[in-house]
């Protein structure tokens, strides 16, 4: 137990909180875009647009046919992992975090609109794949961020009540998914904005 007696669990999101990977993504996705139909989107219109979206949405809003989306989508992944083994690199600050945290009594989680394996290998070549008890992906529920379901798939795995819960989010899709669950909501506006301090202030 939290040694506020309250919260027990902290569920971070992972992009933009616990790992900046803006960038992959956006190269990765223009990677695939520029492969396969010849053009890119700017990086304006990532961040405004599709940032915090699972791939597939962004192809969507994209109006691509579908029977090009597959060949990209994987495209995409592939470069991901690329950019993720090629530019990752431990964070040791994030794992002083996790261990003061963990050493308070709370649980840690990651849920994100990212795909298993790519969320893992965020974790893992950032040093902080260890510190996570449960991980969900967009794998995990039908409706991703901004919906509230993988906070609260997360919530039922670990038989967490509202109450028990702070979530951690810097998008404002990760943001509405956060609050539209139910739990307390740490509001951050990039992964240098996640202190201990910050979070603790907040428990």
């Amino acid at each position: 137990m939290g040694e506020n007696g309250l919260i027990k669990y902290i569920f971070f999101d992972l992009d933009g909180v616990l790992v900046d990977a803006c960038d992959w993504h956006y190269h990765s996705l223009n990677d695939a875009l520029v492969h396969h139909l010849g053009f890119t989107i700017s990086y304006k219109d990532h961040i405004s647009r599709f940032n915090g979206l699972p791939t597939k949405v962004k192809l969507d809003l994209l109006e691509i046919e579908k029977d090009k989306q597959k060949d990209i989508w994987e495209m995409k992944q592939e470069r991901t992992l690329y950019n993720i083994k090629k530019y990752g690199k431990i964070d040791k600050y994030k794992m002083r975090m996790h261990e003061s945290l963990i050493y308070d009594g709370y649980v840690l989680a990651c849920v994100t609109n990212s795909i298993r394996e790519t969320a893992k290998e965020m974790l893992k070549v950032t040093g902080q794949d260890k510190y996570m008890n449960f991980l969900v992906t967009n794998e995990d529920v039908i409706n991703n961020k901004p919906y509230p379901d993988c906070y609260l798939y997360a919530m039922n795995k670990l038989q967490a009540s509202k109450n028990e819960v702070i979530i951690v989010e810097d998008s404002p899709k990760g943001i509405q998914a956060a609050k539209s669950s139910g739990c307390k909501v740490i509001e951050v506006k990039d992964i240098y904005d996640v202190t201990l301090d910050k979070i603790r202030s907040s428990l």
